[in-house]
């Protein structure tokens, strides 16, 4: 099986500097063969310029400027090629699809950040001294890096190196033996996802919701004011974005974190994990606008304000992190998981079936007017959804 790592290199001074400028080029490369294709585009001919073409110029690229595009691994550069023909052909297929397209846009240096390296030993090699206790990668044009491994890695196959504030990354991607399933423990479960827990499993027990974003929110908003108030292209602006940025990037990280750590426990603890197959994209999108018809320009109100913040906690939430996360660790320790449909969940009587909106009187509160069922409103969802998991694995084994 193929997995992902990302590990922290530790670059020296004047390795930082070299990795900043071969981030540089191959940016400058990547918006010099976006500007080729919209300028072939807008001649009269009409001309379409692909990969192929833009990567058989590579080597007089390289010629021409030897200083800066000659000094990187001709494969990284293919890659950053390759990965503004997939923008393209993304591009097309939402016009095709009718979507919105969204045209690739020329980066700035500040936003690229990731070079890929499609094999390893061609520009770069993983652990580069072998006969050294310190594990290093070398990049072409870098040298050797230090990197501060905290697991083994089966056999990598393809390297990238990611700056993300003042922190530089590489992420590996390596084929491995898959791992042992874990012991079976004959336990099922089925979990209901919310704003006030984050989740509630059938069993009766809950998963408080940590709202990463909404506690640092006070420090978050004081950054983007002091933001605000800087001139632009000072050196007060670039260090009020970085503060921004770092507060970003580490409520991301705590809502990873818990994340693993929640997926984690479900999947050593059942066989069998059951949720909601939630469409995420649609819930957090804004209300349509109401025009009033008395008033020509004028819109009526449409909840917007309270889908905002609902929309916020949704966001904060993590549900999709945590369900990509719970797949992949599932899958590596041989559980199921199973996605149902969310309708009615919390509006189904586990006792009687008896389903109706007057069965949630409150947002915690779960009552059943058929047969007077008492229960957390979460705890019936959660049973629900285990019991339509397992007539969902029944159907299937049947």
């Amino acid at each position: 099986m193929i997995r992902a790592y990302k590990f922290l290199i530790r670059p020296t001074v004047g390795q930082q500097q070299a990795l900043a400028e071969m981030l540089r080029d191959h940016c400058s490369l990547y918006n010099g063969a976006l500007q080729e294709r919209r300028d072939a585009w807008r001649h009269v001919s009409r001309t379409t310029v692909r990969y192929g073409g833009q990567s058989a110029q590579l080597k007089e690229i390289r010629a021409f400027d030897p200083e800066c595009q000659g000094r990187w691994s001709f494969s990284s550069q293919q890659a950053t090629l390759r990965r503004l023909d997939k923008a393209f052909a993304a591009f097309f297929r939402r016009v095709k699809s009718g979507e919105k397209p969204g045209y690739p846009r020329f980066r700035g240096v500040n936003r690229f950040d990731t070079v890929d390296f499609p094999r390893n030993g061609d520009g770069c090699r993983w652990d580069s001294t072998p006969h050294d206790p310190v594990t290093r990668v070398r990049f072409q044009g870098v040298g050797h890096v230090k990197v501060h491994r905290h697991r083994a890695v089966g056999t990598v196959k393809t390297v990238s190196v990611k700056r993300e504030g003042k922190r530089w990354y590489v992420v590996l991607t390596a084929e491995q033996a898959r791992p042992d399933p874990l012991p079976a423990t004959g336990s099922v479960v089925g979990i209901d996802m919310g704003i006030a827990n984050f989740l509630a499993d059938s069993d009766g027990e809950f998963v408080a919701n940590p709202r990463h974003g909404r506690k640092a929110a006070a420090k978050l908003e004081a950054a983007q004011q002091a933001l605000s108030r800087c001139k632009r292209r000072g050196n007060r602006r670039r260090k009020a974005v970085e503060t921004v940025a770092g507060l970003h990037r580490k409520v991301r990280r705590q809502r990873l974190d818990h994340a693993h750590k929640t997926a984690l426990g479900l999947v050593r603890a059942h066989d069998l994990i059951a949720h909601e197959d939630l469409k995420i994209r649609n819930m957090v999108k804004a209300p349509a606008p109401k025009p009033d018809p008395e008033q020509a320009g004028a819109f009526l109100p449409n909840g917007a304000a309270a889908k905002a913040g609902l929309n916020r906690s949704i966001s904060d939430a993590g549900w999709g992190v945590f369900l990509t996360i719970l797949h992949a660790k599932a899958e590596s320790a041989g559980r199921e998981v199973i996605a149902v449909d969310p309708r009615n969940t919390s509006r189904t009587c586990p006792a009687c079936g008896h389903t109706t909106a007057e069965n949630r009187p409150t947002q915690d509160t779960f009552h059943c007017t058929g047969c007077a069922h008492r229960a957390h409103s979460d705890t019936v969802g959660a049973v629900n959804v285990l019991r339509a998991g397992l007539a969902r694995r029944n159907a299937r084994k049947g």
